[in-house]
This record gives C-alpha cells, structure tokens and sequence, in this order.
C-alpha cells in the first residue's frame, strides 16, 4: 500500500484502464487532478476551447477505434453543464466516454458556493452513473465502477465529479494489485439462434438489419459473414453504416425517412422478413410501424432489455452483444450449409442488386450556384476508400447520407439520436487524435460550423490536420425545408450583406468563413464553380499534409436545394430528378417488378 492523494489514485486507475488522451478544461476546483496528470505525463491532454466542444471530442476519440474510451475534463459548475450535451449524445449512441468534473469542497455544497451546483443530478438522465465522490477513500473504486458500467451491456458513458477536499485527501492505495473488472455482456443461446433461422428459412425474400452495436461490438466481419453464408441482404442502419461496404454485393441500401437510398427503401418495402442486429428502430429508419411493419416478420437482436418491444414488438427477441450473436450466427449458418439445410435466397438477392443497380439519384449538376449533390459526388471521386466522414445534422448529413460511400465500420461518424449542432468541428478533432494517420474528413453546413468554429484552434495548436467540407447555403436548411409544412420560410436565414467582404457576389451569404478560419490559425480554400470542386479539395488534403492543421474546402451552393425525404419509407418526395438507370425509366422498374 502507498499513501497518495485521491487525485493521483484516480489518474493511476485511469492508466490501468488503458486512458492515453485526454480533453478538457483546467480550472480551480478540477486543478489537483490536473497536478496529478502532470506529474505522471502518461496522459496526453488536449486542450478544448469550450468544455461541451471537449465532450465531443472525447465522443470522437472513442468512436475512431476499438476499446478507445474518450475522457474529458473540466471544473466545478458550469464546465459539467456545458458538458452535458455531450454526455446527452454519447448515451444516444451507446458511446462510452468519462466526464470528471471539479467540485466546491463538501463543506460548501448546498451553500450556493461560487460554481458549487448539483451535476450529480443534473446529469444522471444522460449517463449510465452519475456520482459525486464524497470520500476520498471512495475515488478509485468509482473510477474502477465508471470503466465496469461503460463497457458492460449497452456502452454510455458516466460522470464523476470530484469535491476539490476529496482529491487533495491522501489515503493508502496500492495500484499493483488493480486489475479492471470483468466485462458483462448479455449472450444469445443456441437454441435461440436457431429459432431466429428456422424463421429466416421460412421466409422468401428475408432482409438483415445492421445496427450501430455491431460497430460498437467490432463485428462488422461476422455481419458480413453470415450475410455470405446465408446469401441475405444487408440494410445497415444510419449508425450501421459500413458494417457492409457499400460495393459489396450483398449491400441492399439504408431505409429510411431521410438517409436513406431509394434501393433501400424498395427492397425493404418489398421484403417478407427482417431479422435486426444492434439496432434500435429509430423512428427516422422506420417511419410508422404501421408502414414498416406490414407483412413481415421481425426478429430484434439488442444488448439491452428494454429495447426490445420500445417501438414495436417483435416475433422473436433475443437479448445479446451483436459480437456473441454473430458468433453463433456464424456457426450455425455454416452447420446448415455444410448438412445442405440453407435455404437459397439467390433470386431475391439478384432482385435487390438490379434495384441497387438501376434506382438513383441524380449527382452531377453543373449550375451555379453549385448544387449540393455536386459536392458529394466529387468527395467520392477523391477521397480514398478508407476515409473517415464525421458529420452532426441537417440538410448536409442527410446529403451526405445519401451520395457519399462508406466502405467500413467506423467510417462514417455521426452523432445519430441526438443531433447536436457544433459536434463536427471537435468530434473531428477528436478522431485525429485517436488516428492520425487516417484521411479525416468532417462535412458540416454553415450553421454546424459557426456553432463551436472556435475548437479549430484546437486543431492549428495540437496540429490535428484534416479536411472540413463546409457546404455552404447561407440558411438552416433544414428546418427551412421542413417550413415548407407551415407555408413559411421565418427566421431561418443566415444571409446578410457582409460589408467587410470584397467579392460582391458573396456578400450576401454574410459570414466570412474564410477571415475566421485563418484568423484560428488554419487554413480555407473557397470553391463556387462546380467543375473545380474535385481539384480543390485535392489542394486542401495537400495542405493539410503541409502545414498539419485544418483546412476547409467552403462551397458556396445555391440557397434552396430541396433534399429527398418524406414521411413515410412509402412516400418519399424526391424534388430534384431521378437518375433512373432502367432504360424504359420508371415504367420499365414498375413492369420489372422492382418497386414491389
């Protein structure tokens, strides 16, 4: 046993846990833990310039790669309330991160101390576990607990906040003997794995659902081996994106309400059977069950208990880790292949490949303004096979959504139930941190950018170099499209006359994105002619490779662009044209059958 103080014991416990980065803000009441930090230099730290913009980073950081938890740090009082939005999306997600926060000593709580306020409660609705440690004997065994809730059952993350008394206490802690405690994850059964198939065989025209637990469970290669097994199609979710490449054959399209393909949609219309994997049937995959449930048969694979039956109830329910099921999944489905009991699913599959083939949405526009579908079409023509997009909301997500290629898990990096305007700048960020040597790209509309811009002097100081793709429209164009509903186009433009910018044409778009950019120590390249998008995001990867800093490529677009989504997966409106392959147009799809 060695005596220590509180602070030191828990940042010991956090090199056990396996914490290598760090993000936050120091402050008087969280600066014992910052000595200990600094002490022991095992901890890199990056330092935020708005403690929400810390916590999406930390949710970054522990997006980006496997077993990763992202850790972000401020003081007492309103660093923990700032924070709470990014506690709010990580649980959304299912994305582990470790918020500590600074205290006023516990002599002074519920004094009405200066930033002395209750985080504790505060934050409990959007963490697995919320604690204020008021015994300093206490602090390593609730980080011990925080690394054990994390990474047990459905992954969230967790608060804990530390009186400034408690981390300066000593007490006796012997860190040789630490070991993390054992991880529980839920598991399927056989015997339920086996009822799932026995199911899928009875169907016609079966449909695998792909979640965001598999990536969070690091199964994407089984997903895709027992999608190869069984010859059934794959419709990954938002969050699920890239569990399958989007070449792969077996690859069907996303359904949805908004990212989604007009394949995808199709063939889940026309499906019989949906078997879901790490998946929540969020109500912007689905619609209403009314439409999304008819005339099939659902089997829902979830971590978590209450999930199953939330939205509607499935046929069969199997409480598992997405890893565990697979792994079964596998090894069953291989059994009956090997004994010649798999059912062929080869026409079906075929069907849905022709669909993928031929139902498309137009991307190459050549007016200027520049049509955001141009943007997209030109960031899959240069950015290599193994980039990863970060994105947060709005018309440009849900843009991206549809036109971009992802090819792997953790590939597309989205903050998916929460939505969080600003998350892109400093999840990004975030993502660097954790794999430098990765091509980086965030996309983000105007109104994403301007919320947390300031985080890309993160980015010039700690020399986090990526590309920001900021298509820029000069409105909230979601919500201006969503307006349409209520006849009104109100309080929802970002456009003013710009007196400062030289270039007549651009003053009226009014923020300077450029000034502010450079004026954070970065670099921007702006593009307003279509046929140069490609060589000038070129230019900013060379950049980002030469200077080592963020570079962001603005396009200007025209300011109404109209983007594909509906209210049901039945009735999607698509504005713009439809890039149909058939060569009889839709007719020839509906005479094919392949609308059904």
């Amino acid at each position: 046993m060695a005596k220590m103080k509180a602070a030191m014991a828990a940042v010991l416990v956090l090199e056990k846990e396996g914490v290598l980065q760090a993000f936050g803000v120091p402050g008087a009441a969280i600066n014992p833990f910052y000595a200990a930090m600094r002490e022991r230099e095992s901890i890199t730290h990056i330092l935020a310039r708005h403690v929400e913009g810390a916590s999406h980073m930390a949710e970054g950081y522990t997006r980006a790669m496997p077993g990763n938890i992202g850790v972000c740090i401020g003081t007492s009082g309103p660093a923990g309330t700032d924070m709470i939005t990014g506690l709010y999306s990580a649980i959304g997600d299912s994305i582990p991160i470790l918020c500590i926060t600074g205290q006023a000593p516990r002599a002074r709580l519920h004094k009405e101390d200066f930033q002395a306020v209750d985080i504790e409660s505060i934050s409990r609705p959007v963490t697995k576990w919320s604690v204020t440690v008021r015994e300093p004997a206490q602090v390593p065994r609730a980080f011990q607990q925080a690394f054990h809730l994390m990474r047990s059952g459905r992954p969230g993350p967790v608060l804990i906040d530390l009186p400034f008394d408690v981390q300066m206490a000593e007490i006796e802690f012997d860190i040789e003997t630490y070991e993390p405690l054992p991880v529980y994850k839920p598991a399927a059964t056989r015997k339920q794995i086996e009822k799932a198939l026995d199911m899928m065989a009875a169907a016609e025209k079966p449909l695998i659902v792909a979640g965001g637990g598999i990536i969070n469970a690091d199964a994407s290669a089984l997903l895709v081996e027992f999608a190869e097994l069984t010859g059934v199609p794959v419709i990954p979710t938002l969050m699920g994106w890239g569990t399958i490449p989007d070449d792969h054959p077996l690859m069907a399209g996303m359904c949805g309400l908004q990212t989604s393909h007009r394949y995808g949609n199709a063939t889940m219309l026309a499906s019989d059977f949906v078997i879901g994997i790490g998946n929540r049937w969020a109500n912007r995959h689905t619609g209403s069950p009314e439409v999304y449930c008819k005339g099939r048969t659902f089997v829902h694979v979830d971590i978590e208990p209450t999930q199953i039956g939330r939205v509607f109830n499935p046929d069969l329910g199997i409480v598992s880790d997405a890893k565990i099921a697979l792994e079964l999944f596998v090894q069953v489905a291989r059994e009956r292949r090997d004994a010649k009991k798999l059912k062929d699913f080869g026409e079906w599959a075929g069907r849905c490949a022709e669909r993928k083939k031929l139902m498309h949405r137009k991307t190459h526009y050549t007016e200027t303004p520049i049509k955001p579908m141009r943007v997209y079409e030109a960031m899959n023509e240069v950015f290599p096979r193994d980039t990863i997009y970060v994105t947060a909301i709005g018309l440009s997500q849900i843009a991206g959504a549809q036109f971009l290629e992802v090819y792997g898990p953790r590939q597309w990096i989205n903050c998916g139930q929460a939505g969080p305007l600003g998350w892109t700048i400093p999840a990004a960020l975030g993502v660097v941190a954790a794999d430098p040597t990765r091509t980086v790209v965030g996309l983000s509309g105007d109104y994403d950018f301007q919320f947390l811009i300031e985080e890309l002097a993160v980015g010039a100081q700690f020399r986090l170099p990526y590309v920001h793709v900021l298509v820029n429209n000069s409105y909230l164009g979601l919500i201006r499209q969503s307006q349409r509903g209520f006849d009104m186009d109100f309080c929802v433009q970002l456009a003013f006359e710009n007196q400062n910018i030289e270039d007549p044409s651009l003053r009226s778009y009014g923020v300077d994105h450029q000034a502010v950019v450079q004026g954070l120590g970065c670099r921007s390249l702006r593009v307003t002619d279509p046929e140069k998008i490609e060589a000038t995001i070129r230019e900013a990867q060379s950049m980002a490779r030469e200077y080592l800093v963020p570079v962001v490529v603005e396009v200007i677009l025209e300011k109404v662009t109209n983007i594909a989504m509906g209210t049901e997966i039945d009735k999607i409106n698509e504005f713009e044209e439809i890039d149909c392959r058939h060569p009889e147009g839709l007719q020839g799809l509906e005479l094919a059958g392949l609308l059904e």
